[in-house]
């Protein structure tokens, strides 16, 4: 008869050393993957900061141009309606400039609105703003950004002031030339036949006046506030490429 013989299902007893080192050696992995796995989370977060700071940058770029543009604009139309008020005051002027009385009463007070970049910053207010670690860079970013409802407030004050100048200026000036001045590419052109006004009536010229000194007055406040937009634009273009050593 065959015995068979059981295994020995008793298991030598470990001790504390080696449950220590067993302890241990589950607690470094855990932990050098937990230190890994923050270390993905920085190095990536980090590459989101600089991308995000290389779009703004991009933004700012094209708002000094803008600005640039702007400015150049707004101060040729202001000194085109100082003239314009200097003819309409003449007696013996406003006869022979009919050409440039319907040229800059057409473009001198058309007001644009400023065009600034903001798409990076509307990211940024989604939820980007958290991976900016320095809170001078997010303060200098948002105090940026606070220059602009001053300027939508003035540019909304000119627009309104331009529609009244519009609905008056029609007693005065003859649609018909207006629409002789338009070029095929939507150009205006300045004739060179002076043409006549629809009225030379004293009062009604004084009335058209005081549009034009409203219209010039808001424009000339819309300048100072786009050069100060411009050279906050250029300091804080400045300071980013010098904090993140950028071009």
């Amino acid at each position: 008869m065959e015995v068979h013989h059981h295994p020995d299902l008793h298991h030598k007893k470990k001790n504390f050393k080696e449950y220590f080192l067993e302890f241990l050696m589950i607690f470094l992995a855990v932990t050098l993957g937990f230190f890994a796995e923050g270390l993905r989370e920085h190095i990536g977060d980090k590459e989101k900061e600089r991308d995000y700071i290389i779009s703004l940058m991009a933004d700012l770029k094209a708002d000094i141009k803008n600005a640039d543009e702007a400015i150049k604009d707004s101060k040729e139309s202001a000194l085109m309606l100082d003239s314009m008020f200097t003819v309409l005051n003449d007696p013996v002027e406003i006869k022979k400039q009919g050409s440039f009385i319907y040229y800059a009463g057409r473009l001198g007070p058309r007001i644009g609105t400023y065009v600034n970049s903001q798409r990076t910053f509307d990211q940024l207010n989604t939820g980007g703003f958290r991976f900016i670690h320095n809170l001078e860079v997010s303060n200098r970013i948002i105090d940026y950004y606070a220059l602009f409802p001053y300027l939508r407030l003035l540019e909304n004050g000119a627009l309104k002031e331009f529609e009244h100048y519009q609905v008056f200026a029609s007693n005065i000036l003859d649609p018909v030339v207006f629409h002789r001045q338009e070029a095929p590419n939507g150009a205006i052109v300045r004739g060179n036949d002076n043409p006549q006004l629809l009225t030379y009536d004293a009062k009604l010229l004084k009335q058209l006046g005081l549009y034009i000194v409203y219209l010039n007055g808001s424009r000339r406040s819309i300048i100072p506030v786009l050069e100060n937009i411009k050279k906050n634009s250029l300091r804080l273009l400045q300071f980013l490429q010098s904090k993140y050593h950028l071009e």
